[in-house]
């Protein structure tokens, strides 16, 4: 029997102490000293957009008097936020992978062509030479000690290549749905359990948050980034909007069991975290995954990604069922506040009614439509840990900013069909 890969929050929560407020603090309302939530003064926001977020909190939260999206008298808003890169600084699904491979954590699959259906031949090869045969299926890879067993499924997660360079996946994709690197985490772990790799995620999650801002590590020949951190403007945001009486919500591309793992860090549940979901067979993780909007879940063919990050949304928040949640919804069935740093974010941001909150990391989708700021709900913030330089060239937005379904590339548009024309990066 297939079940979902759907999670409880009880030894979660018991195992994070730097969890964020309650539910009863969330719905709590005005401070003991009668205030409204507010933003704090001393964490450092770029130009006005702490005050343009603190706007919308009253607007829109316990405080306001009225409206669609909220207030006294209406429903709650919808706050929604992307994961890595947004609420974190460095990538906490990478982070738990490397803790995999570090210590034997990857079972070995029956074959690797199984795993993912657009594996290519030359990858096959590739992990299967470096990985072996010798290990029975099933059983722990000595990744810890055979650096070109993890060198190989490293390379795959984050270049999309063999070590060789050749190409890991080829086949057709919708590529405003998935994208098969991202799949390919959460059918790493096959075989495992949820619990386990909440285990897993923890042992990583305590290693990151420990080590200094800017340490590194090694994964096989690898040298990657060694730390997290929580952006304390991000957790300060998410617990004065739950403290304002929104609803706030994680929606993430990476594996849902390390996403809520890393969520309840700022007090939002597993009931409130959506990320790729895999099915289970007798408890344990498969290759596949849920579906969203009338699709069956498949194998990576639609996880929370760009488009899919919006079905999502309006499937699991809203309540949209079947084609439709594929479509923007009216402003009555849409996220209030949203916050993303990446093109796989763009829709779902697009979609939020009062407040569309970028981080910059260069991506050139989600910088092309946060700049034209077509209606003045954009706001811009440079990372806030580390933040990257400016860049020196124009965004393309007028030419190749839009990847298109099949993976060529177009120029972004307006909701009225007219090109965003080429921005500079001005917020760095």
């Amino acid at each position: 029997m297939r079940i979902p890969a759907r999670i409880g929050a009880a030894a979660l929560a018991a195992a994070i102490a730097c969890a964020g407020p309650g539910a009863a603090a969330a719905e709590a309302g005005r401070a003991a000293n009668g205030r409204c939530p507010t933003l704090s003064e001393d964490l450092e926001w770029y130009g006005d957009n702490r005050a343009e977020l603190q706007r919308v909190i009253d607007e829109l939260g316990i405080c306001g008097e009225s409206g669609e999206g909220g207030g006294r008298g209406g429903e709650r808003p919808v706050a929604a936020f992307d994961w890595d890169g947004t609420v974190t600084k460095n990538d906490v699904t990478d982070a738990t992978l490397v803790w995999a491979l570090q210590h034997d954590e990857i079972l070995r699959p029956a074959d690797w062509s199984g795993v993912s259906p657009w594996l290519t031949p030359a990858a096959d090869r590739a992990l299967t030479e470096a990985c072996g045969t010798d290990v029975p299926v099933g059983e722990p890879l000595p990744t810890s000690t055979e650096a070109d067993c993890a060198d190989e499924i490293f390379s795959v997660r984050s270049e999309a290549r063999t070590m060789s360079g050749e190409r890991a996946f080829e086949g057709r994709w919708n590529h405003r749905r998935t994208v098969p690197e991202y799949a390919w985490v959460p059918q790493l772990f096959a075989g495992r359990t949820p619990a386990e790799v909440r285990r897993i995620t923890l042992a990583a999650r305590k290693r990151a948050l420990a080590a200094p801002v800017g340490a590194v590590q090694r994964v096989g020949t690898h040298t990657v980034p060694g730390y997290v951190r929580y952006y304390p403007q991000q957790r300060d945001l998410i617990r004065t909007l739950r403290r304002a009486g929104f609803d706030v919500h994680v929606v993430s591309a990476g594996f849902e069991p390390i996403t809520e793992t890393w969520a309840a860090g700022v007090g939002v549940p597993p009931s409130h975290t959506i990320a790729i979901r895999s099915v289970l067979d007798g408890g344990r993780i498969t290759t596949r995954n849920e579906g969203c909007g009338g699709t069956e879940g498949g194998r990576g063919e639609a996880i929370p990604y760009i488009e899919g990050k919006r079905c999502w949304v309006n499937q699991e928040i809203f309540g949209v069922e079947g084609p439709e949640a594929w479509e923007r919804q009216d402003a009555g069935r849409r996220i209030a506040l949203a916050s993303g740093d990446s093109d796989t974010d763009v829709s779902f941001v697009s979609d939020a009614t009062h407040a569309r909150l970028v981080v910059n990391r260069n991506r050139t989708e989600a910088m092309c439509r946060a700049y034209d700021d077509a209606d003045g709900a954009w706001l811009v913030n440079p990372m806030f840990i580390d933040p990257l330089p400016r860049r020196t060239d124009p965004y393309p937005c007028s030419t190749t900013g839009y990847t298109r379904p099949n993976g060529t590339t177009a120029p972004v548009l307006r909701d009225d069909g007219t090109p965003i024309p080429d921005q500079r990066d001005t917020a760095f």
